[in-house]
């Protein structure tokens, strides 16, 4: 695949190797959602990275989460698992990971609230990655006090002092529509009554962060992009940054959204280089490529990780990577 809108350093699927295999075939069998993180200290980058199963299939959905650790950001070995069961939640989805300033490591944990069945975000703190404990964790993000039914999939980038929070949300109904119609099922994305956007959160510390509100939503209509604008990734491109993120023309191909481009010169403002259809795709069935993020290792290698479906309609888990 040609650099797409001739911007430089994006990946070619066919370069790409598996780094999980979902765990059946077929609709429904995804592993993915990755969030990875390089860490200088000890030269090693982390993946999280979730298993969903069909629904019906127990443990059913986003059934758990799992941390892996490797050397050199292909062979990766798992060393910490989290389930949903933990979280008193019907699903997890995309999570971060990342080390504050002091050494401690830091989970941005994204899940069903079995409260209220919203998304949510919420932050364990750990002495090393394979001892995050579900009980410890505190509150980041509901959605109730912003005014939204869903806040979820996180991704944290640390710029000088500032870190900075990309998350997905789940808009106010596009019409009128009872608790039950929309939060029935547990996931609200999957409904068609909303439409799911994105936003950037601040912070100094990693801990405590502040809402900054939208900074990518879809268009009105008649667009590929047009349900969905998931910005989950950015690289910093000709003093700027470029962004990755989900489309969806509608609720039909929720869960096999595929790559758009976006610019920003600040963070905050951002614009679709992508209007007239995806930039990357897979080769295979729906074409789904989504949650892609990247690090650059010590050597100046960069890493694309990212879900993708198979011929089979299944999701695996990959990685690219550019010398």
């Amino acid at each position: 695949m040609a650099p797409a809108h001739g911007i430089p350093g994006l990946f070619d699927y066919s370069e790409s190797i598996v780094v999980r295999e979902p765990l059946g075939s077929g609709n429904g069998w995804w592993v993915g959602a990755p969030g990875a993180f390089y860490d200088p200290t000890d030269e090693a980058f982390y993946l999280s990275y979730r298993y969903r199963r069909p629904r019906g299939v127990e443990p059913d959905r986003g059934g758990e989460t799992r941390l892996a650790r490797s050397t050199d950001g292909i062979e990766f070995h798992d060393v910490c698992t989290l389930t949903k069961d933990q979280f008193d939640s019907t699903s997890i989805e995309r999570c971060a990971i990342n080390r504050a300033a002091d050494g401690t490591w830091l989970y941005y944990v994204s899940y069903v609230d079995g409260a209220d069945s919203r998304w949510r975000i919420d932050l364990i703190e750990a002495a090393s990655p394979d001892a995050f404990d579900p009980a410890t964790r505190t509150t980041l993000f509901t959605a109730p006090p912003l005014g939204l039914e869903g806040v979820k999939d996180p991704w944290v980038l640390r710029v000088g002092p500032v870190w900075y929070m990309l998350i997905s949300y789940a808009t106010a109904p596009v019409r009128a529509a009872a608790a039950d119609e929309m939060h029935g099922t547990a996931d609200v994305y999957n409904t068609g009554l909303i439409k799911s956007a994105s936003a950037l959160a601040t912070s100094l510390d990693g801990r405590t962060w502040h809402w900054q509100g939208s900074i990518l939503e879809p268009p009105d209509q008649g667009t590929w992009d047009c349900y969905a604008a998931r910005l989950g990734c950015m690289v910093p491109h000709a003093g700027g940054w470029l962004g990755l993120y989900d489309g969806s023309a509608s609720v039909a191909e929720n869960y096999e959204e595929r790559t758009g481009l976006a610019l920003s010169g600040d963070l905050f403002a951002w614009r679709s280089l992508s209007p007239d259809g995806p930039a990357m795709v897979s080769p295979h069935a729906t074409g789904a490529l989504r949650y892609i993020d990247s690090v650059v290792s010590a050597t100046g290698e960069r890493f694309f990780y990212f879900e993708a479906t198979r011929a089979d309609g299944s999701h695996d888990l990959r990685v690219a990577r550019l010398r």
